[in-house]
């Protein structure tokens, strides 16, 4: 199985809840999802999903100049995107906890 897609929505979900500890721009989300492990994300990758995340109505963006250039995006989490930010959580750990279990059966029974 590619990476890729396995990736696609655990990433929508950290997105999601790095917005949600308060609002930030592209550029610090992209630096904590890299910090965390998630190597070799490019702006390619998170553009999109910052899109997908405000036309699900999940994020606001508001547009600010920057002292230091272009004018820059500030995300920040909607009710909405905090009620979905809830149930993903929830989902996400009764599915690692199910795939581990078994992905990790045969490990343990050797």
């Amino acid at each position: 199985m590619e990476e890729s897609q396995l990736l696609r929505g655990v990433l929508e979900g950290c997105v999601l809840a790095i917005i949600a500890r308060g609002e930030t721009y592209g550029y610090e989300i992209l630096t904590e999802l890299t910090d965390s492990g998630f190597e070799g994300l490019m702006e390619g990758t998170l553009y999109p999903i910052l899109t997908r995340l405000e036309k699900k109505g999940l994020i606001s963006c508001r547009k600010e100049k920057s002292p230091y250039g272009p004018i820059r995006k500030y995300f920040s989490v909607t009710e909405a995107g905090a009620a979905y930010l809830a149930s993903f959580r929830e989902s996400y750990r009764r599915i690692s906890v199910s795939a581990d279990t078994i992905l990790n059966r045969e490990a343990e029974s050797k």
